[in-house]
């Protein structure tokens, strides 16, 4: 931890872990000061609206490289978009861009406020599992004991009840996902970008933690109306099974290949044909056609 605060400048917060990009938290932190607010226009009824977004980046060897070309998208307030691509296509950069991490080379991003969940959890060793869920309450000015009674109330409803003290040691990867979540949650923005957030675990246990991310997010209803999710995942099927609609980007540099509307009813099976068919037209898509 101690590199880590050497080489990051005064204020720098490269993760988003306390969730203050995009206009974040009221209450000025020591570790990201609050930019001047700029004016967010979003399109129609959009919670975020890439417009012709390009974005290129120099590796280190010195090259240039396009991750994503000329990508428009949008996502509706309460609605769940999965992203879906071959690995290195851009899509944790296209999370980026949405929560102001980076900021695009060609073409405009409007978004509501947003949080990014990155790809591991991150859990401080040295805090239990209450007070890491409940780190972004405290970074925006809350006291230890009103931060802890805000985590707590929802630690029950998670699956994580009696697992308060425990250190992120001591949990599971599951229950360590549903801390990394929580933390993310309670940031308390409209916009929620979650990357990756099962790709490290197990099979049975990633099954188990999309039903259980299924069931959060239809349960989530906030001061500030219902959130609106982008998933990234290489998950073809977990795309289907969790979102209400699937962007399905092509091999770098990225670019919107196909939109699937997912028009069925919840809860959904692995099984359904439904599932079964809108797979196979995305994995068609991207090249991957399994009946081949």
């Amino acid at each position: 931890m101690a590199h880590r605060e050497a080489i990051l400048p005064p204020g720098a917060d490269p993760l988003n872990l306390w969730g203050n990009a995009r206009e974040g938290s009221d209450v000025p932190t020591e570790l990201q000061p609050r930019r001047k607010p700029q004016p967010q226009r979003t399109h129609e009824d959009a919670r975020i609206a890439l417009d012709c977004v390009s974005r290129a980046y120099t590796d280190d060897r010195g090259a240039e490289v396009h991750a994503l070309h000329d990508v428009s998208l949008r996502a509706r307030a309460g609605e769940l978009l999965a992203v879906v691509g071959p690995s290195g296509c851009g899509k944790s950069t296209l999370l980026e861009l949405i929560c102001g991490l980076q900021a695009p080379d060609g073409g405009s991003v409007a978004c509501a406020p947003a949080v990014l969940m990155p790809q591991r959890d991150l859990l401080l060793p040295w805090l239990s599992a209450l007070d890491n869920a409940a780190l972004a309450l405290r970074i925006a000015g809350l006291s230890r004991a009103q931060a802890r009674d805000r985590a707590h109330a929802l630690f029950a409803e998670l699956g994580l009840e009696g697992f308060e003290r425990a250190r992120p040691h001591q949990l599971s990867g599951g229950m360590r996902q549903r801390v990394a979540f929580l933390r993310t949650l309670l940031a308390g923005k409209p916009v929620l970008c979650l990357d990756e957030p099962f790709g490290a675990l197990d099979a049975l246990t990633r099954a188990g933690m999309q039903q259980w991310l299924a069931r959060t997010l239809a349960q989530d209803r906030s001061e500030i109306g219902q959130r609106t999710v982008v998933l990234v995942t290489h998950d073809v099927e977990e795309a289907v099974l969790l979102a209400d609609r699937v962007a399905v980007l092509s091999a770098r540099p990225g670019r919107v290949l196909a939109e699937l509307d997912v028009a069925i009813r919840r809860p959904r099976s692995r099984t359904d044909p439904q599932v079964v068919e809108l797979r196979e037209h995305a994995l068609r898509a991207l090249g991957m056609d399994e009946r081949r």
